[in-house]
């Protein structure tokens, strides 16, 4: 190759390099100097230990059994991908539990990039480090990111993995992350394969009193075995542990899958249609196979779903694809028997009164956040449609006396559901004229509950941006002026009196406590709509405490909803984004803005200031919002008590939580 010297001639002499200026002194603040020392280089897998709640969900007992599910995922896709047949799980008095399958085994050989250490030890260490990546080593699994087992080990005070492979056994221990002993040769085994691991949860991280459920622990393992009939997963757990509910031994194999699991759950239950809509499609684990099993029955509807045997309990679009290939089948059955009355039913009509089971697998699914609660994958609905629609075609048009019966059942709570409606409906004008709403509510014009959202919004600045951003016809806006009381903390007597209190439930309608009425609830929808900063988080706290506390039935039925409005607007030339955080806001510089030209930066000081175009746009038009729905998701006694010791008259209480969880703020708004 030519260099500069030899197409320009001799180069040109240089002038006398200037010299570099001296670094600016630091920075001095009011909280003192702000230096190159006060930046932090987290390595490891300590950036999991400072906040496992961005791996795991957070550290309560939700979180301490992510741990589990993470370390029994990786048996299951040795099991998926035909390399493992048998799984082993205890759970011991101590507090340990242990996973052993007998497949593949984690290789022990030397990572090719790092010469010094063992691919066991690279996993085991390093974030973003497995064989989950593509497709060679396995078509589909729950693990994407190669940061399941090594958060477990981060977040656990003992963990030990043996690993039998080619007939030699090799065990190594670790430490909150760290490795304690070298990989050990332990020598020949002649009739044993796979991994074992074994870990204690590290109390530093999840306090002394969080111990596993052996219930949900046994319940977890059952599952799995459900979700694919060729293992079998062998149960134990000490002696002492061991209760009518859960056996000391039980071994788990169910050829019929989700069938057997849905047959076991109704039994005893009338059911509506006697046989159970189940199949399977696709090669068992497969990318694309799908499995499902529906009964409808009376009783608590449920629906279950799984990816890669991984659950998800919020959802997502296999769930859509499900709804959608249910409703389209029994519509197309009604047209074919002429019967026009199905017109009105929808995918709640048909799924209101049933138990229905979905099992898919894919590869590379996109989930909701690292514990995978939502499947976001777009080709799951497309997958799980044309896989279960055909299929029940078949079913609906093999048995008429089953599909008929199965169509004027649905019908018939299709004519139930509009006729409440429209008697709420005529209710809730009834209620309007007699009922003296408050001054500064702005209502909407339609008269039905349903599909009708109440905004909450702090102060009359941020109420009249929103009272231009709303759709009139379904949105409705209360300012509430100042802090929200805290009802944690006050009388009856103190409630009773409080102006903004009564102004919130007289526009709801639907009474407090024993006397709440959902029927008589005004609004589908209760939107608390906050700054994003540290006064509005703190005035949604207040309302939710608020609603928890006195119309606790009003979040369980899933009306109670959380805003997000963005705190920064990024525009460069014709592009734009909104930014949630300050760390969102980086996030995109880093990786949209990333053109020619300067990047115009906007911060919101508060909804009162925020151009009312920009609200509707991303906070409160349905297509383009996101909002979060509040939810109950541990037992009522540990929120009960969480909320009593945050909100309560103890100030004690709160100060030694914040001393507990101080080490995980990650960002001070001041």
């Amino acid at each position: 190759m030519t260099d500069n010297n030899d197409l320009f001639g001799a180069p040109a002499p240089q002038a006398a390099p200037e010299p570099r200026p001296a670094p600016p002194a630091p920075a001095t603040t009011g909280g003192g100097t702000y230096t190159a020392a006060d930046i932090e280089v987290l390595e490891g897998l300590e950036p999991v230990r400072r906040r496992p709640g961005m791996y795991i969900g957070g550290t309560d007992v939700n979180a301490l059994h992510h741990l589990f599910a993470e370390v029994i995922d990786n048996a299951m896709d040795e099991a998926i991908g035909g390399y493992a047949t048998r799984i082993e799980v205890h759970l011991g008095e101590d507090g340990y539990v242990t996973v052993v399958d007998n497949g593949r085994g984690i290789p022990v050989g030397t990572h090719p990039k790092r010469p010094n250490l063992s691919a066991l030890e690279v996993i085991m260490t390093t974030l973003h480090a497995g064989g989950k990546f593509d497709s060679k080593a396995y078509e589909t699994s729950g693990g994407l990111h190669g940061v399941g087992v090594s958060v477990v080990n981060a977040l656990t005070d003992d963990l030990v993995v043996e690993v039998a492979i080619d007939q030699t056994l090799y065990r190594q221990t670790y430490s909150r992350g760290h490795a304690t002993s070298q990989l050990e040769n332990l020598g020949r085994v002649n009739n044993r394969r796979g991994t074992s691991i074994r870990f204690h949860p590290d109390p530093q991280i999840f306090g002394s009193s969080i111990k596993f459920v052996p219930d949900r622990i046994f319940r977890m393992t059952r599952a799995k075995a459900y979700l694919f009939g060729g293992v079998e997963i062998r149960w134990s757990c000490d002696p002492s542990l061991a209760t009518e509910a859960v056996p000391a031994k039980a071994t788990f194999h169910f050829p019929g899958g989700l069938r057997d699991f849905i047959e076991r759950r109704i039994e005893g239950k009338t059911r509506i249609i006697d046989d159970v809509f189940s199949g399977r499609t696709g090669k068992s684990g497969g990318h694309g196979s799908v499995e499902w099993a529906i009964s409808w029955y009376l009783g608590d509807s449920f629906t279950t779903s799984y990816c890669n045997t991984v659950p998800t309990p919020e959802g997502g679009t296999h769930e859509s694809g499900l709804r959608t290939a249910l409703l389209r089948g029994l519509k197309n059955y009604a047209d074919l028997v002429g019967n026009k009355r199905a017109s009105a039913i929808t995918s709640e009509d048909v799924l209101g009164h049933c138990g229905a089971m979905l099992s898919v697998f894919i590869r590379e699914p996109e989930f909701v956040g690292q514990t995978k609660d939502r499947l976001a994958s777009g080709e799951a609905t497309r997958i799980v449609d044309n896989a279960i629609r055909d299929a029940f075609d078949h079913w609906l048009t093999a048995s008429p006396n089953q599909a008929n019966k199965l169509l004027e059942w649905t019908i018939e709570r299709a004519e139930d559901r509009l006729r409440r409606r429209k008697e709420k409906e005529i209710d809730r004008k009834s209620a309007t004229r007699k009922l003296r709403l408050p001054g500064k509510l702005a209502d909407c014009s339609q008269s039905a509950a349903e599909g009708a959202e109440l905004f909450i919004v702090e102060g009359d600045s941020a109420g009249g941006s929103a009272k231009q951003a709303r759709d009139r016809k379904s949105q409705a806006i209360l300012p509430l002026r100042g802090k929200v009381l805290n009802v944690a903390g006050a009388s009856r007597d103190k409630l009773a009196a409080n102006q903004q209190i009564a102004d919130l439930l007289q526009a709801l309608g639907c009474g407090t406590r024993d006397k709440y009425r959902e029927d008589d609830l005004r609004y589908d929808k209760i939107i608390i709509m906050t700054d994003a900063d540290v006064d509005g988080a703190h005035i949604a706290s207040l309302l939710m405490t608020f609603f928890y506390q006195e119309l606790p039935k009003l979040i369980e039925d899933g009306h109670l909803y959380l805003a997000l409005p963005p705190l920064y607007r990024l525009s460069q030339g014709a592009k734009t984004a909104y930014a949630m955080d300050d760390e969102h806001k980086d996030r995109l510089l880093a990786e949209e803005f990333t053109g020619r030209g300067k990047v115009e930066i906007t911060r919101f000081k508060g909804l009162g200031e925020m151009p009312h175009a920009h609200l509707k746009e991303t906070t409160m038009n349905p297509k383009s919002r996101t909002l979060l729905q509040v939810r109950v998701v541990s037992d009522r006694t540990q929120t009960s008590d969480t909320v009593d010791r945050l909100m309560g008259n103890k100030p004690e209480a709160r100060f030694e939580f914040i001393s507990e969880n101080a080490s995980f703020v990650t960002a001070v708004d001041v």
